[in-house]
C-alpha cells in the first residue's frame, strides 16, 4: 500500500533544503455503499485528518460535474484564506462561498471508519452500490466508478499533452 505521508522539501534560507512531512490523500479505492449511504473511507484518508480539530472529512457536490469533492480541515482553511483575500462584495466570492461552504457536509467516522453520505450527495454523484475515492494531494474526489474510468482516461491524455507545465526549480550550488 502506498504511504499517505510523503516527504516534502521546504526551502530554508537561500540554498539549504530541510526534510518536512506533509500528509496527503493518495491513491484510488473503490468501496461499497450500503442502503443507508454508509461507505468505508480508505484508512490512508482517515490518517490524513486524524489530528484535525474534529476528526472528520468535509464533502460537497462539485460544481464541475457529477462527483463529490472533499478534504480535511486544512483544505477548508486554505479555501477560506483564499476567499478572504477577495473583495467581500465580489460576486465570484459570494458564489464560491455558497457553493463550497454552503453545501459542505462534515462527515464523522463511525467505529469502523465509515461515514454516512447524505442522500442529496449520493444523488449528485450518481453513487449506487460503489464509490471510488480518488486522492488528489490536499483534497480528494468521490466518484461513481463507471464515470471515473472516462475521467481518468481524459485526465491522463491531458496530463501527457501538458507535462511540460510541471517544471522543477533550477538547481543551485552546481551539484550533480
Amino acid at each position: 500500500m502506498l504511504s499517505h505521508v510523503i516527504p516534502s522539501l521546504t526551502m530554508q534560507g537561500s540554498s539549504a533544503w530541510a526534510q518536512g512531512v506533509k500528509r496527503v490523500f493518495l491513491s484510488t479505492t473503490i468501496n461499497g455503499v450500503d442502503a443507508k449511504g454508509r461507505v468505508s473511507v480508505p484508512a490512508g484518508f482517515r490518517a490524513v485528518v486524524k489530528n484535525d480539530p474534529e476528526e472528520k472529512i468535509y464533502v460537497w457536490p462539485s460544481f464541475e460535474g457529477g462527483y463529490l469533492e472533499g478534504g480535511g480541515q486544512a483544505l477548508l482553511d486554505r479555501y477560506l484564506n483564499l476567499l478572504e483575500e477577495m473583495d467581500p462584495y465580489d460576486d465570484a466570492r459570494a458564489a464560491l462561498e455558497q457553493t463550497i461552504f454552503g453545501d459542505t457536509r462534515g462527515l464523522a467516522f463511525d467505529g469502523t471508519g465509515r461515514v454516512t453520505l447524505p442522500k442529496d450527495l449520493i444523488e449528485h454523484a450518481g453513487l449506487d452500490s460503489k464509490a471510488a475515492f480518488v486522492g488528489l494531494g490536499s483534497r480528494f474526489e468521490i466518484w461513481n466508478p463507471d464515470r471515473l474510468a472516462e475521467r481518468k482516461a481524459n485526465a491522463r491524455d491531458f496530463a501527457r499533452e501538458n507535462k511540460k507545465s510541471l517544471r522543477l526549480p533550477p538547481r543551485t550550488g552546481g551539484g550533480a
